[in-house]
């Protein structure tokens, strides 16, 4: 059997944090290209980022911290909206964990600021998530009668 999420309110509720997370994309290459910007090759060398200026300037390029690049096979679905929406709650607690080393890691004051506002929407997702998996197991509960 091919499953979907099963109810306007869930595909509402993914197509608001998806399209929040993307923004949230947006804010972290925001906060990248500011903290970079004006930045001396000197600088960039002792950060350990000569790698990374050699292939790509001072331009943004998506990967995590390893230097490993963000790919599509990141992004995990079965088609089973309980196990996709239990995939989505872990993903906003690892993603939640991380600002927090994030934040552990610079004594920037407006980074901690952007870093702790990204953290708690990751919570706010983690909560929708929620919400809509107890949505879906109650819809997938009730008889169906056509």
């Amino acid at each position: 059997m091919r499953y979907t999420m099963p109810t306007g309110k869930a595909k509402g509720v993914l197509t608001d944090i998806g399209t929040e997370e993307l923004a949230h994309m947006e804010v972290v290459a925001s906060l990248v290209y500011k903290l970079l910007e004006g930045v001396s090759i000197e600088a960039i060398k002792a950060a350990d980022l000569g790698s990374h200026y050699a292939d790509h300037d001072r331009s943004l390029y998506w990967v995590n911290a390893a230097g490993v690049p963000w790919v599509a096979a990141y992004v995990s679905a079965t088609g089973d909206p309980v196990a996709d929406l239990h995939e989505n709650l872990a993903a906003e607690q690892k993603a939640r964990a991380v600002y927090e080393n994030l934040i552990h890691l610079t004594d920037d004051p407006c980074v901690k600021d952007v870093l702790r506002f990204l953290r708690e929407r990751e919570v706010v997702h983690y909560q929708r998530f929620g919400e809509t998996l107890m949505h879906v197991e109650e819809y997938m509960r009730q008889k169906k009668v056509f």
